[in-house]
């Protein structure tokens, strides 16, 4: 717990480096650029197409008639835009965390063994080519999840539950994996998962409800529509951000756990070591010729 909380409070510290600051804006031009692209293409036809499904649908015509006996006929303007919202999040993380994991993460990670863990030695576990196909396959196991999951969305308490889970296991695969990619052995890396691997989920997931956070300023996007332009790269900064500290956190958590192991595995190497102790009867011999001098 200790370790947790400390790897915590040091990437949140380090979220105010202008360095980090810096590098959270470079994915932000392609996600930006994306997103307009595909908010221009597809914004209004996604709308029009899910408006047109849940108005064929009886099970939705009874919903909207409870509604608006509520007075709350006001929210049908806005379901269709927050339907599709809820769906494109998904796939702006992924995209954030895949771009951030290329881009971002080897460079916070060499900050911080830099900065704090300068005499660790680099035992070049992973490469930058099995780090990409470790990213996109971890990502399209968590897609194929996603996209399996959302008929459980409609179940209220599940769409807060599900989505930062799965966000949450891709971002442990991910983040776990490039932080130790260049300083732990394969060895070390599994060894590290083995005896860490709860706490690194729980990382993992609390950046994954952290990750859903910014889909207020979206959904802030739908009511507010002449803003929607400003809030989009807002939002996706955000996402950025927060990678960028988990990022951090698993850097911390992780370069610490294997400077630790390291140093058991050299206490355990001293400890089997045998001890040479010297032999007494040189002593003894010794003593004896000392003695023998002395009487005559």
């Amino acid at each position: 717990m200790s370790l947790l909380l400390d790897s915590f409070w040091r990437a949140a510290a380090y979220c105010v480096h202008p360095r980090v600051i810096a590098l959270s804006f470079l994915p932000l031009v392609l996600m930006v650029a994306l997103s307009l692209g595909l908010g221009y293409l597809y914004w209004q036809p996604a709308i029009d197409g899910v408006r047109a499904v849940l108005e064929s649908s009886d099970l939705f015509s009874s919903f909207a008639t409870w509604l608006q006996g509520m007075g709350l006929g006001n929210l049908l303007a806005v379901l269709a835009p927050l339907i599709v919202i809820f769906a494109v999040t998904p796939v702006i993380v992924l995209l954030s965390l895949v771009v951030v994991a290329v881009a971002m993460t080897p460079s916070l990670v060499a900050m911080v063994a830099e900065r704090r863990f300068a005499t660790l030695q680099r035992k070049k576990g992973g490469s930058l080519l099995l780090s990409v196909i470790w990213s996109l396959g971890s990502t399209l196991l968590a897609a194929v999840a996603l996209v399996v999951s959302m008929p459980l969305w409609l179940v209220p308490p599940l769409i807060l539950v599900l989505p930062p889970l799965i966000w949450g296991w891709l971002t442990y695969r991910v983040m776990t994996f490039d932080a130790l990619a260049d300083h732990a052995s394969t060895d070390e890396r599994r060894e590290i998962i083995r005896r860490h691997k709860a706490s690194l989920l729980g990382i993992g997931i609390v950046t994954g409800y952290l990750g859903a956070a910014p889909s207020i300023v979206w959904a802030s996007g739908a009511l507010f529509a002449a803003a929607f332009v400003i809030l989009v790269p807002v939002a996706i900064w955000i996402y950025t951000l927060v990678f960028a500290f988990s990022s951090l956190w698993f850097s911390h958590y992780c370069l610490a756990a294997l400077e630790k192991l390291r140093a058991e595995e050299a206490a355990a190497a001293l400890a089997a070591m045998p001890v040479i102790t010297p032999s007494p009867e040189p002593l003894a011999l010794a003593d004896g010729a000392t003695r023998s001098r002395s009487c005559s």
